[in-house]
């Protein structure tokens, strides 16, 4: 098999044979099986009947598991229609904060709560910075940040995008203050302060017994060995990236789409699956991005692709500051009246999930492929079907 490869095969092919052989978490079983039957007979569907010349097709349920690279365009599109309202007319920044490669299996142990601490940490670095009269700003930012833990090679790779628009609420909230120039912060003071402030609070984690140590971290429950651990971390270079601020809102959302919803890899990335192999195109940064091809056995992809199946309920793309869920509203409206915003804000967009592929793509999804004249129609439901039941 040479085309048309996506995650589902790898998993259909080669899942259960990396379950026997494996130790595999209950949340991580949970986003293969769905990954499998994603838009198939197992979920359930309804017949579509073309209202012109009766041709008809199942058309089965999506799995809409956030780990399934079918299931993310209609939310990402969901998402970015809510933020359009949000968007402030001025510049913003993309801020990147890296984790440093030392601590991962820690952190793959402690998702949750160490995930966790990397939002939490970039954030309060951010507020500080900006808090600080040095950077001729003080006031509170508003910060969208966005969590990725893969690199293009599927391996983790911890990371933080950070949305910050160029400017901050004075702390009495009556004037607007514009960032100047191309740059928010210095990066290097910025990557400085964030990694004292990760590396205090995994110490403090470790010393009052929140940290778990399985698997691979098992050797950092010895005090000596986590101790060794920090003392390469405080010797690492830790890097902090920024970008040049965006020209507007409407650059900003077509940006920001780009990162929000992604998974560890997207089906069009996939070349190949043959005799147990997965071959998959991926973008070299230390030779100018370029693209190149890759091959993995089964069970390695697999595991490289289940290394980023976050915790059940964890929320990857978060707000603070002015953009925080409770300040939103009003300090937005605040904010525009300060900048003078004339122009209106982009406004939601109030479509159906035919309009919006209609939008994204040109393409009439409910245009019948038999006759191209006549509509497709659900004319009746169609039961989930399981192995048991055939």
């Amino acid at each position: 098999m040479s085309a048309n490869i996506e995650v589902a095969d790898v998993f259909c092919r080669h899942g259960d044979q990396y379950c026997q052989n494996h130790r595999i978490s209950a949340e991580q079983l949970k986003v293969l099986n769905m990954i499998k039957i994603c838009r198939t007979s197992a979920l359930g569907g309804h017949l579509q009947r073309c209202d012109n010349c009766g041709y008809q097709r199942p058309a089965y349920n999506s799995c809409r598991n956030r780990h399934c690279p079918k299931c993310q365009r209609l939310a990402k599109e969901k998402w970015l229609n809510a933020r359009r309202a949000e968007l402030l007319d001025c510049g913003y920044f993309h801020i990147v904060f890296t984790l440093p490669h030392g601590p991962n299996a820690l952190i793959l142990a402690n998702k949750r709560t160490l995930l966790s601490q990397l939002f939490k940490t970039a954030a309060e670095t951010l507020a500080c910075f900006a808090k600080d009269p040095q950077w001729r700003l003080c006031g509170k930012l508003g910060v969208i940040g966005v969590l990725h833990t893969w690199s293009q090679t599927l391996v983790d790779h911890f990371h933080l995008h950070c949305l910050v628009p160029a400017g901050v609420l004075s702390f009495d909230q009556t004037r607007w203050n514009k960032a100047r120039g191309k740059y928010l912060f210095s990066n290097r003071a910025l990557a400085t302060a964030f990694k004292n402030r990760y590396i205090k609070q995994l110490i403090s984690l470790y010393k009052t017994g929140k940290l778990e140590f399985v698997g691979a971290s098992a050797a950092l429950a010895n005090a000596d060995r986590f101790g060794c651990l920090i003392r390469s971390l405080r010797k690492n270079k830790w890097i902090v990236y920024a970008k040049r601020p965006f020209a507007g809102p409407e650059q900003v959302l077509e940006y920001l789409g780009g990162y929000t919803h992604r998974v560890a890899i997207s089906n069009n990335r996939l070349k190949s699956l043959q005799n147990g192999t997965v071959t998959f195109s991926y973008r070299d940064r230390a030779d100018g991005n370029t693209v190149k091809l890759m091959s993995l056995g089964a069970m390695e992809f697999i595991r490289r692709f289940l290394l980023h199946v976050l915790p059940d309920g964890f929320v990857k793309i978060r707000y603070f500051g002015f953009l925080a869920h409770r300040n939103k509203t009003r300090c937005i409206s605040l904010i525009r009246k300060l900048i003078g915003q004339r122009a209106q804000p982009i406004q939601t967009l109030s479509e159906t999930p035919v309009e919006m592929m209609l939008r994204l793509t040109g393409v009439d999804i409910t245009c019948c492929p038999q006759c191209k004249k006549g509509k497709m129609v659900a004319a009746m439901p169609l039961a989930k079907i399981t192995a048991a039941n055939g």
